[in-house]
């Protein structure tokens, strides 16, 4: 029987409610003993490094998650990592960056109600996820919810309220738990062999994400310089930008590159991702060596990504090389 460590942050799945509204109440170990069947899984050990609302999730949290598990990585088979619903595409990410390579599952999950609830979706994402953390095939970060895994840098919330709340960007489906089967898509494991275990210990949270609208001012890159390292903005379609004020987004953009910091660019639209070389609107930014492109990646692995990449380097071609290297998953080979 696999060894199984269960690391409960809080989130809606730990919820009870107070006078205010839902807040993480209940622990890991009360969350595990509430879901039938698991003794027949895995040897399970619970720990527990928070107790918050995934709202109040920030890098700093990441590294703590991240540290807990490389500690005990040689002790376990797999882990389970219990989070807010909110922001877990952004902490999966995350942990895809900070821990690589390896042979063991790292799973998140979550639930839309709280355990506590009548009607609660928590029970069956909790048993699946163990289900995934104890298949030999499993590895690598991924985030298993309402009978989907998902990797860890293409899961994306797509809805507030349904129990099939998160969706794979731009990435097919790793598998599906059908009863206490995980059926994985192409009959195949994602990865055919182990690649090194890495800990990465530095992150950058000096990183914004800001959407064009229409009458977007571009005077916000220069406001910003004091307070941030890198933006990622997302463009309009498959990669436009304003070209009207003579130019002053192409001034505006290529004074915060030069500057030294960095800029990638994205897509607001949610599929298919960027293409700079389609139209004039977005040909310019094409090959500018300081503008690093986001292609098919996902807002959330964009901003952790980036994060992971200024941590390690502030040398632009350090920056790009190790942005461009597709890691767990996350962007179409370059």
């Amino acid at each position: 029987m696999k060894n199984i460590l269960v690391m409960a942050t809080g989130g809606t799945i730990a919820s009870l409610p107070h006078k205010d509204g839902l807040a993480p109440g209940l622990t890991g170990e009360e969350l595990v003993e509430r879901v039938p069947l698991i003794d027949s899984l895995c040897h399970i050990d619970v720990v527990q490094p928070m107790n918050i609302d995934s709202t109040n999730m920030r890098p700093r949290d990441w590294m703590q998650i991240a540290d807990g598990l490389a500690r005990r990585y040689d002790d376990y088979d797999g882990f389970v990592v219990l989070h807010g619903t909110d922001t877990m595409a952004y902490t999966a990410a995350a942990l895809s960056y900070l821990l690589q390579g390896g042979s063991k599952p790292i799973v998140l999950t979550g639930s839309q109600q709280p355990m506590a609830a009548p009607f609660t979706d928590a029970k069956l994402n909790l048993y699946q996820s163990l289900l995934v953390a104890t298949d030999d095939a499993a590895r690598d970060v991924c985030v298993v919810f309402g009978g989907k895994v998902i990797a860890g840098t293409r899961a994306h919330k797509q809805r507030t309220m349904s129990y099939n709340a998160f969706v794979s960007m731009n990435f097919p489906t790793l598998a599906y738990v059908r009863g206490d089967r995980v059926l994985w898509s192409g009959g195949r494991p994602p990865r055919e062999k182990d690649l090194p275990w890495r800990r990465f210990r530095a992150m950058d949270d000096r990183v914004i994400v800001l959407r064009l609208t229409p009458e977007f001012r571009p005077q916000i890159f220069s406001l910003l310089k004091d307070d941030y390292d890198a933006i990622i903005l997302e463009t309009f379609g498959i990669g436009g930008i304003p070209d009207y004020d003579g130019n002053a987004f192409r001034r505006a953009i290529f004074d915060w590159v030069d500057s030294g910091r960095t800029l990638v660019l994205t897509t607001q639209v949610p599929e298919e991702g960027l293409d700079l070389g389609v139209y004039e609107v977005g040909r310019a930014y094409s090959n500018h060596p300081g503008i690093l492109k986001g292609a098919d990646m996902s807002t959330e692995a964009l901003v952790a990504k980036t994060m992971w990449a200024l941590g390690q380097s502030k040398d632009p071609n350090r920056v790009r090389e190790l942005f461009l290297r597709p890691v767990n998953h996350d962007r179409a080979e370059p």
